[in-house]
């Protein structure tokens, strides 16, 4: 069983809370848009963590984390990217595989929106975080964190803070 803290668009800020929320999970996944080093650092000293780049990433981050990740997290596949879609709309980067080579657990960021939702006919859970930065269209902040427990994904859990009520300095 592994306790998982998933977020994504940071865009180099990364809200003290959020160390509270992860304070008992094994692993944090960052879906991209990480924006500094020092935000992929700071959760890396804090636990283990995986992460991928995203569209605002600089080379520096790329060079350190690819686009794609496709693991083994307790017996569950996971496929961790920045952009990627949702059920129904795939994007046109991931449709090939996706259809070819379906994952237990699709992970994406990018939208800003939080998104948690079954894909019955590709037998596969999606789960997009929303964005845990300050910068962005989104009014809300949000994070999540679940456990994998062999092929089963369960205990979802949300993060959420109105973005106006974070103090940027924080």
């Amino acid at each position: 069983m592994r306790r998982i803290g998933l977020l994504s668009d940071t865009h180099g800020f990364l809200p003290e809370r959020l160390f509270i929320f992860f304070e008992k999970v094994d692993e944090i996944w960052h879906a991209g848009d990480i924006g500094t080093m020092d935000v992929a650092d700071r959760l890396a000293n804090f636990k283990p963590f995986r992460a991928v780049y995203g569209n605002i990433d600089s080379q520096e981050i790329r060079s350190v984390y690819p686009q794609h990740q496709r693991f083994l997290c307790e017996g569950t596949e996971v496929w961790m990217t920045h952009i990627g879609g949702y059920p129904g709309r795939y994007d046109r980067f991931v449709k090939p595989e996706i259809f070819l080579n379906p994952p237990k657990l699709f992970i994406s960021g990018h939208s800003h929106i939080l998104k948690v939702i079954n894909d019955h006919k590709l037998g596969l859970l999606h789960i997009n975080p929303g964005a845990a930065g300050y910068y962005g269209f989104h009014k809300v902040c949000t994070a999540v964190r679940f456990i994998i427990d062999g092929e089963e994904i369960k205990d979802l859990e949300i993060w959420e803070k109105e973005r106006n009520k974070i103090v940027k300095s924080e």
